[in-house]
């Protein structure tokens, strides 16, 4: 039994769990304890993972407290020794299921790790399960996983955003510390804005996508999720940089995210662009967004009025890149080599599949395709015009708050649209960190984010930390599940 000064340590960030670890105030597997409880007691009706780890997170949890135990200075070595983590069930886990949230590789059990996975390993996670997601990542909800939808902690009877719903799911009800979500068009980003908790879609070749699962692979990023910005910075300090198993990871030097959190941020400038505030955004979402300016402006930033006219083109190209690359990618799961035949592919992957091979087939290649590669120069152009009159950008993640389960299922243009504010940023390769920013009438939470130059992640903590600090959105616990 835990002591009860630390029956909630599920519910603690990283910085925290990280003070009591080395002060020996409880170990790590009290702590990890505390979350596989938590996932007992609470999962059944968020369903969140697809696998739990429960023998192997002991185990390593165990072997946490000994090393802890033997080198006081194991935190050096190991900055996040003895944290439990989720990932995505996106990423090659050695040893441990990996489906990609579809039934073609129920059961495959990978042979390597992921890059990302190996990296938390080494200074000392604890995997402690495989999130749900919309099979491939193709979705905005979780309701195109072939396994089951993920439920909102906030409002059961709503979806937790998509593709990385499980991810946001999880953190927001205590089941993790952290999470390893990945995005291609806004994965990582709706879920943090449905679900009320931090996220950051990372520079395109930040890092490594070695051993993630391709959806469409000149828009995937692989990028962490967590209950604050302070903990993304923690996060990102040791999954970013040049992997050699990764030709796209980019070589450039990756900063102490974290011990630059608390530098200048006053008297930055803070770009808002017409089109992301105009037509079909929801009256709550865009107040709630521009309050959160407002605040900023109160603490010394100044905004300016910008332009992304390539916006209104941003489903349309996103969309016709990322079908033509998941149908590529997808013609290797053929029943042969490993997986289940492709008469398993649900609903939406086929649609998708299709999609991108009439884009890419003869005589509509130009058409579709090559238009919308020069589209996506375009939108480079937009940003890096936008980029040249402020420091960065502040825009809602979602044009409306999260929706009913069930309540788009039947219009897939419907849901395509729920991407209109991120996919952009996913065609420009440039990183956006989603963070809590309001709460809607209904008690929905609602997200913005921040959007950046390439490389750029240390400005947007800065700016997101600074935020958070002055705000309490991302402090507040869903009332559903709070006496579970």
């Amino acid at each position: 039994m835990l002591n009860s000064q630390f029956s909630n340590l599920n519910q603690l960030t990283i910085v925290e769990v990280l003070k009591g670890l080395k002060g020996k105030k409880f170990s790590a597997v009290e702590l990890t304890q505390a979350c596989l409880d938590r996932i007992k007691r609470v999962d059944d009706k968020v369903k969140a993972f697809i696998t739990v780890c429960t023998k192997e997170a002991l185990e390593k949890a165990k072997e946490a407290d000994r090393e802890i135990k033997k080198d006081s200075k194991v935190f050096d070595k190991k900055p996040l020794m003895g944290i439990p983590f989720s990932m995505k069930d996106v990423y090659c886990t050695k040893g441990i299921e990996t489906t990609a949230g579809s039934k073609i590789l129920e059961s495959y059990i990978p042979q390597y790790n992921a890059t990302v996975y190996q990296k938390l390993l080494d200074v000392g996670g604890i995997l402690i399960g495989k999130t749900n997601c919309d099979a491939w990542g193709h979705g905005v909800s979780t309701e195109n996983s072939d396994y089951f939808t993920t439920h909102n902690p906030w409002n059961l009877e709503f979806v937790a955003g998509g593709s990385s719903g499980g991810c946001g799911a999880a953190l927001a009800s205590d089941m993790t510390l952290f999470s390893i979500g990945e995005d291609t068009g806004g994965s990582i980003r709706l879920p943090s804005s449905f679900c009320s908790t931090s996220g950051l879609k990372v520079t395109y070749g930040r890092v490594s996508r070695y051993g993630a699962i391709a959806y469409a692979s000149s828009l995937d990023t692989v990028g962490p999720m967590a209950k604050t910005v302070e903990d993304l910075s923690l996060i990102l300090n040791i999954i970013a940089g040049k992997d050699q198993l990764d030709a796209t990871t980019s070589a450039n030097q990756v900063p102490d995210y974290w011990k630059s959190l608390t530098s200048k941020v006053r008297g930055l400038s803070i770009g808002l662009p017409r089109e992301f505030f105009g037509k079909g955004i929801d009256k709550e979402v865009k107040r709630l967004v521009l309050q959160a300016v407002e605040k900023l402006k109160e603490n010394g930033f100044r905004t300016v009025e910008v332009t992304i006219p390539m916006l209104k083109y941003a489903i349309p190209v996103y969309y016709l890149l990322a079908c033509s690359e998941t149908s590529s990618n997808l013609g290797r799961y053929d029943g042969i080599r490993y997986g289940h035949n492709r008469n398993s592919f649900g609903a939406e992957a086929k649609r998708r599949i299709m999609l991108g091979t009439f884009a890419l087939s003869a005589g509509y290649y130009d058409q579709c395709y090559l238009k919308a590669q020069k589209a996506r120069t375009l939108v480079i152009q937009d940003y890096k015009k936008a980029f040249r009159e402020c420091d960065c950008i502040v825009a809602p993640v979602s044009p409306k708050p999260p929706f009913k389960i069930g309540e788009k299922a039947d219009d897939p243009l419907a849901m395509y649209l729920e991407d209109i504010y991120t996919a952009t940023i996913n065609t420009a390769g440039i990183p956006s960190l989603a963070l809590p920013c309001g709460f809607s009438q209904k008690g929905l939470p609602i997200g913005m984010q921040i959007i950046g130059p390439q490389f750029s992640e240390e400005l947007l903590f800065k700016v997101g930390h600074f935020y958070q600090e002055r705000t309490e959105y991302h402090k507040r616990k869903p009332k559903v599940l709070l006496h579970e």
